[in-house]
């Protein structure tokens, strides 16, 4: 069994290469598992340490882009699960190029690939922000895609991608869209690390507009497990919604953050709106949960709990990162 996996040194692509390694998933016990990453700046061979000596683990920097690559990696590969992708939506409000350019060329460079050399099962990981915003209720898989920021649209571009190959070549593609996530070893430009990382050096936390943009929260592991029984039974040509089941405003979550470090709103610094900001996020599970058994395992307190205090053991992780970051800006 050979399953490549895009985007493995990210945040939840390590995730699930770590846990396949570590024998979290029956099915893929024997599994060798390819990692084909850029090692852009949210790419981290670091993510992958606690598995680099695994003789089943092969590692491959490269671009997803790039075809020849792509097709000689692709051969007698049995599970795709492809998580690269460009995804920080402020990044994508500056230039879009590089988000048109993974999200949709990579991902049609990869279908084209697979389809040629007769994969198996082809996962497409995207996203929830698909759907655009919803104000009440909940999205099914059928709902219209109304992307409203670069990056999002790019994503859907890449889903509409993978129906196509599904429907066109036969292809046994799964697109599963998930809810926000968090957990260990996130890049720290997004939302919780960004805050506890900011909280641990004493530093001031930004809160987008009124703070009551609502997001579902996800937990890494959660998410993970979700794709795992797609990868084992979802229905070829099938779209899965994986979602965590707790709904916070922004500034809900920020009190929570602000509680776990022992901070007080001294420490958090309104900041003007994000362009064409989604209100609310909300998935429906019932297809998931109805057909392949998924339910949160993980709830957001004992998350939330395990995820700061794995910040604040692992400064040696996210130090240097963030000390890049701000000399790249």
């Amino acid at each position: 069994m050979r399953v490549l996996v895009t985007g493995g040194a990210g945040f939840i692509g390590s995730h699930y290469v770590r846990q396949v390694l570590g024998g979290a998933y029956p099915s893929l016990a024997d599994a060798e598992v390819v990692v084909l990453d850029k090692l852009t700046y949210a790419g981290n061979k670091a993510n992958l340490a606690p598995v680099a000596g695994d003789p089943r683990l092969r590692f491959v920097t490269g671009d997803i882009c790039d075809a020849a690559l792509v097709s000689r990696l692709m051969r007698g590969v049995d599970l795709v699960v492809h998580f690269a992708a460009e995804s920080h939506v402020d990044r994508s409000i500056l230039g879009a190029a590089d988000f048109v350019l993974t999200n949709v060329l990579g991902t049609q460079t990869l279908l084209q690939a697979a389809s040629e050399a007769g994969a198996g099962k082809f996962v497409h990981v995207s996203t929830d922000e698909v759907y655009g915003s919803i104000a009440e209720g909940s999205w099914s898989e059928e709902h219209v895609l109304e992307p409203n920021s670069p990056y999002s649209a790019s994503k859907a571009s890449s889903d509409l991608m993978a129906r196509a190959f599904s429907r066109t070549h036969g292809l046994p593609v799964c697109v599963t869209r998930c809810s926000n996530n968090y957990g260990p070893y996130q890049f720290p430009e997004k939302v919780i690390p960004l805050f506890v990382t900011n909280l641990l050096d004493g530093r001031k936390v930004p809160l987008y507009g009124d703070g009551l943009n609502v997001r579902d929260w996800l937990h890494v592991d959660d998410h993970c497990h979700g794709i795992q029984l797609v990868a084992d039974g979802g229905r070829a040509g099938e779209i899965y919604n994986i979602g965590g089941g707790t709904e916070l405003t922004n500034r809900e979550l920020t009190g929570r953050l602000l509680t776990a470090l022992g901070a007080d709103w001294d420490s958090v610094e309104p900041v003007e709106d994000r362009k064409g900001h989604d209100r609310r996020y909300s998935v429906d599970i019932t297809k998931i949960a109805t057909e392949l058994g998924y339910a949160p395992r993980m709830s957001f307190e004992d998350g939330l709990a395990d995820t700061v205090r794995w910040y604040a053991d692992n400064r040696a992780w996210w130090e240097p990162l963030k000390s890049r970051a701000a000399l790249a800006n």
